[in-house]
């Protein structure tokens, strides 16, 4: 009988609490949380190209602390050494710019006209992110990379 009595009290005490958590959570969830008005991020653009009076894309966007760099590539004569100095200087050119820096950088997406210029983008890429460089995704684009460069870059960026 004892054993009975203490199981119907864990049971019902057990029933209480979940119902007050329960309340609890359910208050907390119809309350709106009110966000400081300087809390709240706002997008910014940079260079923005237009096509026929048309806002197409931004050379890089902000939003927050993080920093988006569109693609860029470098479209004059060189090899892919000359392509690469010239693609990675126009990157931190935007970072700059936005605030950030090549140390900031958290990921790097590459696109090469011919994969085997991996190597000479390589010898040229590394160490221009720091002592911790970020992560990196490569591919050789099919059918090349738009223009005439033979790489084009990209990045994502804090400040």
């Amino acid at each position: 009988m004892k054993t009975e009595r203490r199981s119907i009290l864990k049971r019902l005490f057990a029933s209480a609490a979940g119902a007050i958590g329960l309340g609890a959570a359910t208050k907390a969830m119809a309350e709106p949380v009110a966000e400081p008005a300087s809390h709240v991020a706002e997008k910014e653009v940079f260079n923005v190209v237009h096509h026929q009076d048309v806002p197409l894309f931004s050379g890089s966007t902000k939003l927050g602390n993080l920093v988006f760099v569109a693609g860029k590539g470098y479209h004059k004569e060189g090899d892919i050494k000359v392509h690469t100095d010239e693609v990675l200087k126009e990157l931190e050119k935007e970072l700059i710019k936005a605030g950030s820096s090549m140390e900031k950088v958290l990921k790097v997406s590459v696109f090469l006209h011919d994969l085997n210029d991996y190597k000479g983008m390589n010898e040229v890429y590394k160490g221009r992110f720091g002592s911790k460089p970020p992560v990196r995704t490569t591919v050789a684009v099919y059918g090349g990379v738009p223009g005439d460069s033979l790489v084009e870059m990209d990045c994502i960026a804090y400040i």
